[in-house]
């Protein structure tokens, strides 16, 4: 990041004192196609879609260099099913049941990966049916157990990530994803976890997306409430099934080809089908431009979990505790954790800008290393939100006697380096 892009976006926030960003995005009609990368510069995606939180879809000339690309994949396009066999077949992947609804999700099994591929391909010669039902290998976590080296290469538009740099220092986790499935695979209308961003490669195949922008999803609630599980469906045209259906606008659908880049903006809404036998490529994202929606996500995580045991508010022991409790388990997060996320991030960006730029380093060129400028954005939008998480009556009921650094000292550091780099 460069300073001009930085004092943008430091604008940009300040105009929202605080607020949320509006629900209401500007109506569109298309998804912009990024061509060239020669021509695209981390400054144009950030100020163009990261920050007003926009779709877009890069072309395959940004993933040619990927080795997953050539080795994944046969030279007619279609999965090289003997190349993961030989590489990963003793794997255990999750696999999803597409043609069994559970809530507004699939029932998962886990299997080796040989075995995954022996169905997908008899499911091919069985004329893409079979009675084991649509089965579709969703959330592998291939670069927890093995090197991305030679798989793909992050690009330099989503190197701001918070999520997987925190599960990176404590060695635990991640949200790096391989999906893979015949045609007529699909993935639910959902909005991705924590109101992250995301993106998505086709290694190989198709998929049409239906997007729809943050608000447009309370239109489509049934009359008890719910979500739709598939967007498509004509139930949706039942008015006394949906009845607020007529409010919402039509889907912005992209049809995304083989090696194009798809980035998921936060709190859109979506629904993924596999035109063709597809494997891509996903990670969820957090950063600074994000990070007060997932603020705001978590703490209507909390609020629902309380609404739920609200009965037992007066006689259960640690009311307070339990639901925060409920609330990691649902989500895979509560308030502490998020604490913990935050003080991560911000004292690895303290460290940076304490070290200052290495000689020779220049700031805004197009590799992946934080410069100081990204750090001291970085550092202002951990304050404004860590500010608001100290004050919430919630946190402040939970136990921080072993946090280290106590959350107050964290935030008057952050000011203070807020007003350290204001001149940066």
């Amino acid at each position: 990041m460069d300073r001009e892009t930085r004092v943008f976006a430091e604008s940009h926030f300040r105009g929202f004192e605080g607020r949320l960003p509006s629900r209401v995005c500007p109506k569109l009609d298309r998804v912009d196609f990024i061509e060239k990368p020669d021509s695209f510069s981390y400054a144009d995606f950030f100020k163009g879609y990261l920050l007003p939180n926009l779709p877009c879809v890069f072309s395959s000339a940004f993933t040619e260099d990927w080795g997953s690309r050539r080795l994944w994949v046969t030279p007619s396009g279609k999965p090289n099913f003997d190349y993961l066999l030989q590489n990963y077949g003793d794997v255990v992947v999750p696999v999803a049941n597409c043609g069994v609804q559970e809530y507004n999700s699939n029932p998962k099994e886990h299997m080796p990966l040989r075995d995954y591929i022996s169905y997908w391909k008899e499911y091919i010669q069985g004329n893409y049916s079979s009675s084991r039902g649509c089965l579709y290998l969703k959330d592998w976590h291939l670069c927890r157990d093995f090197s991305a080296e030679g798989v793909f290469t992050l690009p330099i538009y989503f190197s701001s990530d918070w999520l997987n740099e925190y599960w990176d220092a404590l060695d635990v986790d991640d949200y790096r994803f391989v999906y893979m499935g015949p045609t007529g695979t699909w993935s639910p209308f959902h909005a991705d976890i924590f109101r992250s961003f995301s993106w998505s490669v086709n290694i190989c195949g198709r998929k049409k997306w239906f997007f729809f922008p943050p608000g447009q999803e309370e239109a489509l609630r049934d009359c008890h409430g719910g979500l739709p599980y598939d967007v498509t469906s004509p139930t949706l045209l039942d008015s006394r099934l949906h009845p607020m259906r007529d409010r919402c606008g039509p889907p912005l659908e992209v049809t995304q080809e083989a090696g194009e880049m798809v980035f998921v903006p936060s709190g859109w809404h979506h629904q993924v089908h596999n035109l063709e036998d597809t494997i891509s490529i996903n990670h969820n994202w957090v950063n600074g431009c994000n990070l007060a929606n997932m603020w705001h996500f978590l703490q209507q995580e909390l609020s629902a979990v309380q609404q739920e045991v609200i009965e037992w508010r007066d006689t259960m022991p640690d009311w307070h505790h339990h639901c925060q409790v409920i609330m990691k388990s649902c989500s895979g997060i509560n308030f502490e954790e998020f604490y913990h996320f935050l003080k991560i991030i911000a004292e690895r960006r303290l460290l940076l800008l304490a070290k200052g730029m290495s000689p020779g380093q220049v700031e805004g060129g197009e590799d992946t290393a934080l410069g100081p400028q990204q750090a001291a954005f970085d550092i202002g939008r951990i304050a404004e939100v860590l500010e608001s998480v100290v004050v919430h009556p919630d946190f402040q009921r939970v136990d921080a006697s072993t946090f280290s650094p106590r959350p107050e000292a964290l935030l008057r550091q952050l000011e203070e380096a807020v007003a350290a780099t204001t001149c940066l």
